[in-house]
């Protein structure tokens, strides 16, 4: 009996009657004369490759959605963070501009203090001068009157002109409607011709710094006539 004989006898004493007993059963190598016997991997079923197939589909569907949650949950944060950038940028240029405000209204009315001594300053000369009688203005008569007269005046012009350099207005509304942001009423009176609510008389001339009332024009209003 030859060895391939043997050995087949031997696969079927093993594997049992096999009509594919020849294909499952391989004989390699050799030690000392005697051969070894292997089976060779059985090939998977058509039912066993489906559910195979099966099973990678569901796997990687349950990655496909992890990974769509995944990217849900980063355009989530992404739309958060965009959102919260806005806002601080937002934010950021409101307070720019707030400070700029504040700035630019600490640099207009800095000077609101010192422009209130020099008020006082301008209503003097503007008595000296008021008080001073038009007909003793005269060369002739008064050389030296009119000297001084006339530099009084100057002063007070030149004065006035720093004043409107820096923003420091006169404010004298006469014969203009009563504005109690800058005018103050004193009394009031009946006068022939005037409709009411009218500035008729200035006691005092008001000043404004760049818009901004810092002493008001002391006046007497108009009213209606009593019946």
């Amino acid at each position: 009996m030859s060895s391939s004989q043997v050995c087949y006898k031997f696969g079927r004493l093993i594997f049992g009657n096999s009509r594919n007993l020849q294909g499952r059963i391989r004989i390699f190598g050799s030690a000392n004369g005697r051969r070894l016997l292997t089976t060779a991997p059985e090939e998977k079923t058509s039912a066993e490759k489906e559910e195979s197939k099966k099973s990678d589909l569901n796997e990687a569907g349950l990655k496909m959605e992890e990974l769509l949650k995944q990217v849900e949950t980063l355009t989530d944060d992404k739309k958060s963070l965009e959102d919260k950038y806005k806002r601080a940028l937002a934010d950021a240029e409101n307070t720019r501009r707030i400070k700029m405000t504040e700035v630019e209204k600490a640099k207009n009315f800095a000077i609101q203090g010192f422009c209130k001594d020099l008020i006082e300053v301008a209503d003097t000369l503007n008595k000296a001068t008021e008080c001073v009688p038009k007909e003793e203005i005269s060369e002739e008569k008064n050389p030296h009157l009119k000297n001084l007269y006339d530099g009084l005046v100057l002063t007070e012009n030149i004065l006035q002109k720093v004043f409107q350099k820096h923003g420091l207005a006169q404010c004298n509304p006469m014969n203009e409607p009563f504005d109690p942001n800058f005018h103050e009423a004193l009394f009031q009176q009946e006068v022939e011709g005037k409709p009411p609510n009218l500035v008729v008389v200035v006691s005092k001339i008001g000043y404004t710094l760049n818009g901004r009332c810092i002493r008001p024009a002391l006046v007497a209003v108009s009213k209606e006539k009593s019946a």
